[in-house]
């Protein structure tokens, strides 16, 4: 089965990590050549990765320090500062989660670099496995609205949609500022050969409203322990939306966060010359301030179901 770029868009050759530069798409397929944690957490800040990408960047960021230290060598103390600084890049994104997971198996690097490997290869895996278990929930004929971008799960559920004889096509917004919707899930489904249409951010409730969707699909970037979610900026109202229309709302969910509730997840607030202007050039009056919450809670009775990354 082909994937797409954005499914797996970081790997580790010899001695540099090769990034997927998200922000190039979908003009240009460019690979970021990351050599040090300094350049991976510059990377995971200015967005040239994201989601499913600043995970894996993590991994392969300790993977590539792990083999410059000899057997016996002083690991731990490298791997703590890099930990440390992979965990203040993004504050609602719970890299200290994955980072402690690295900590647990410190020790000699072989036995470091084994683990990393075995989970990379075990997230590859259950990364499948949700697509073909969001497969199941959609029907011959459904058109599935979706925000922001979810790492190339879309393709790959439409793909086990295919095998299943079952055609469905997509809305997806448009998902300002950074554009995701329509530069990358837009780009990755046409890519797959699946119909697409890309609206306006604000016009969630014009569609929903004219019946041209039937079910809604997001990811989420952190979930706490009672099922509330943080996701992309937007992604609230439109499980509103969804719930005024009786339409369901699914959520594509990584493994549950310490948070208890959606209130203990911190909101990231991005600075505010990314939604002043586009592509460089200032869209705003000088005098303007803006103010960019990247990430919104979606309360869990707001979600029909919720399909899970299911990580041992």
């Amino acid at each position: 089965m082909e994937f797409s770029p954005l499914f797996w868009p970081v790997d580790l050759k010899r001695n540099t990590i090769s990034v997927l530069d998200e922000t190039r798409l979908p003009t240009r397929l460019v690979y970021l050549k990351i050599k040090n944690y300094q350049e991976a957490c510059q990377a995971i800040k200015s967005m040239k990765t994201r989601a499913i990408g600043q995970v894996l960047l993590v991994f392969y960021t300790f993977l590539l320090h792990v083999r410059h230290i000899k057997e016996g060598g002083e690991l731990l103390p490298t791997l703590n500062l890099i930990a440390k600084n992979l965990n203040a890049t993004r504050p609602t994104l719970p890299f200290k989660f994955l980072t402690d997971m690295v900590l647990g198996w410190g020790g000699e690097p072989s036995a470091v670099e084994k683990n990393i490997k075995r989970f990379l290869e075990l997230l590859k895996a259950k990364r499948i496995e949700q697509a073909q278990k969001a497969s199941e929930l959609f029907e011959n004929g459904d058109v599935i609205l979706t925000h922001c971008n979810v790492s190339g799960l879309l393709p790959l559920i439409g793909a086990f949609c295919r095998k299943q004889k079952k055609r469905i096509s997509f809305f997806t917004t448009e998902t300002r500022p950074y554009f995701q919707g329509s530069r990358l899930t837009a780009w990755e489904l046409q890519r797959a050969g699946f119909n697409v249409t890309i609206i306006p951010d604000s016009a969630v409730a014009q569609i929903l409203a004219e019946g041209l969707v039937n079910k809604v699909i997001t990811g989420a970037d952190q979930l706490a322990r009672n099922g509330d979610i943080a996701n992309k900026i937007g992604t609230y109202q439109i499980a509103l939306l969804a719930r005024n229309f009786k339409i369901p709302f699914y959520v594509l969910a990584p493994p549950p966060s310490k948070a208890k509730t959606g209130k203990d997840i911190t909101i990231e607030i991005r600075p505010d010359k990314e939604l002043l202007t586009i592509a460089g050039q200032r869209i705003a009056p000088k005098e303007v301030k803006g103010y960019y919450p990247a990430f919104d809670i979606t309360q869990a009775d707001l979600i029909t179901k919720h399909i899970y990354l299911r990580i041992p």
